[in-house]
């Protein structure tokens, strides 16, 4: 890596690399390891989540009778691939996250949406009560504001 591209290298406001504190400067570079550590875990979690939606929907398709998907299977292969997506977008954070000197809320936000999102895909409407499903309803209308609010402001 050249001395310059090292100089001009964007690092996180809240965790510079030189502090006055040297202290301090050991300290933010022990977690800027860490949550390089959390992203490389992340990427084998995609992986195996991957493995696990192939897995899935082998599992469902062998099931009597073959090669059929109930609804309830189609949602439980939904469930599934929301799940891979979110560890995406969770990635695409994290790595936001060390590239850049600014939290990328508006990504966070939509990360939030989409978990929202997967929990209201699953939702099994005969076992919940009706107060849940307005926490959610209230939920997906403060991300949904939120979201609209930040991406105004851009």
């Amino acid at each position: 890596m050249s001395s310059e591209y090292k100089k001009n290298e964007i690092v996180h406001e809240e965790l510079p690399q030189e502090h006055t504190d040297p202290l301090i400067g050991v300290l933010h570079k022990i977690i800027r390891v860490a949550i390089k550590a959390l992203a490389i875990l992340m990427v084998l979690i995609i992986i195996w989540g991957v493995a696990d939606v192939v897995f899935v929907v082998y599992q469902k398709l062998m099931e009597s009778p073959k090669f059929l998907l109930e609804v309830s299977d189609i949602f439980a292969v939904f469930g599934a691939f929301m799940v891979v997506l979110i560890a995406v977008e969770i990635f695409v954070n994290i790595r936001l996250y060390l590239g850049s000197n600014v939290l990328p809320i508006q990504l966070v936000i939509a990360t939030a949406l989409m978990a929202i999102a997967r929990k209201v895909i699953i939702l099994d409407f005969a076992d919940v009560t009706p107060d849940y499903i307005f926490g959610i309803a209230s939920v997906v209308l403060a991300l949904g504001v939120s979201y609209w609010l930040v991406a105004k402001k851009s």
